[in-house]
């Protein structure tokens, strides 16, 4: 059984309303973290959301497939998949414990600019001069918040800036692993990659939380799971290109968390660069719309 891809009754803007919700709980779930990075390790932080995501995911392939659906024709590209998120996972995290919220997620901003960049040597998709523009333009926005060679430059950013290489491979290997398996299959195997390679390091880094740490952390598996739940529904009523847009939401969420909470403002070299890579991914969002509609 698979996941119907589009639901009838003004399907754009329900799907557009969750994936809107989705943002907002990923959001909020990394200004937890980021709370948490203050007194408790990444790998701990990341071993109980994921502990409650591969439980998301066995009950998502069950209910969908049933039994069938924990089992993979594809598993070693499952295996790569999992490993490339909880890699991005783990840099990023790292990341918000010493970098403001919104500069890390600046860097999440060019995941759409890499993920159009690897599919054209891994999925073979073709790819016109306009959106090869928008892409180095995007990376020139990355440059100026780099600012290399300047003495106020911060090497830190390279961090969020791997994990954002991370996680557009894990979605470009998503999309090669949606030809073979349901999305309850991928949640499941997700879910256990990442687990398993997190409970390998745990007995390095843990530290027993208290009452008040315990109360953070399920709140942040808590978000994450509404997140992934809502996204899930937004791509059950909507196309995935319709919904691509929205994903700048959570940029615009974690910079007003991050100043709300964390009393974190960006610098305006910062702005520039985020205004150029956002304007950058929407231009070869539009492109690639109006590709499809000549077709």
């Amino acid at each position: 059984m698979t996941v119907p891809l589009v639901n009838q009754t003004n399907p754009n803007a329900k799907g557009i309303l969750w994936q809107i919700i989705g943002m907002l709980f990923f959001g909020s779930m990394d200004a937890v973290s980021k709370h948490l990075t203050s007194s408790l390790p990444v790998i701990e932080i990341l071993w109980v959301r994921y502990l409650f995501f591969a439980l998301f995911g066995f009950l998502l392939a069950v209910h969908y497939s049933g039994l069938r659906g924990l089992r993979t024709s594809i598993p070693f590209l499952q295996i790569a998949r999992g490993l490339a998120l909880v890699f991005e996972i783990v840099l990023f995290t790292y990341a918000f414990r010493y970098l403001p919220l919104a500069d890390a997620h600046v860097m999440a901003a060019s995941v759409p600019l890499i993920v159009l960049a690897l599919a054209v040597p891994i999925l073979k998709e073709r790819v016109g001069h306009r959106r090869w523009f928008a892409v180095v333009l995007g990376f020139l926005g990355v440059l100026i918040i780099l600012r290399p060679g300047f003495g106020n430059w911060q090497p830190i950013l390279f961090l969020p800036l791997l994990g954002a290489f991370g996680f557009a491979v894990y979605l470009v290997l998503t999309r090669m692993a949606a030809k073979f398996d349901t999305i309850g299959t991928s949640a499941f195997y997700t879910g256990l990659v990442g687990l398993s390679v997190l409970t390998i390091f745990l007995p390095l880094e843990w530290k027993t939380p208290t009452i008040e740490e315990w109360g953070w952390l399920l709140l942040a598996s808590v978000l994450g799971l509404c997140g992934h739940i809502s996204v899930i529904k937004a791509l059950s009523m909507a196309e995935a290109s319709v919904l691509q847009p929205f994903f700048y939401v959570v940029l615009v969420w974690a910079t007003f968390l991050g100043f709300i909470i964390f009393d974190d403002i960006p610098d305006f070299i910062t702005i520039i660069g985020a205004c150029i890579i956002v304007g950058s991914g929407l231009y070869a969002w539009y492109r690639e719309r109006v590709n499809q509609n000549q077709i």
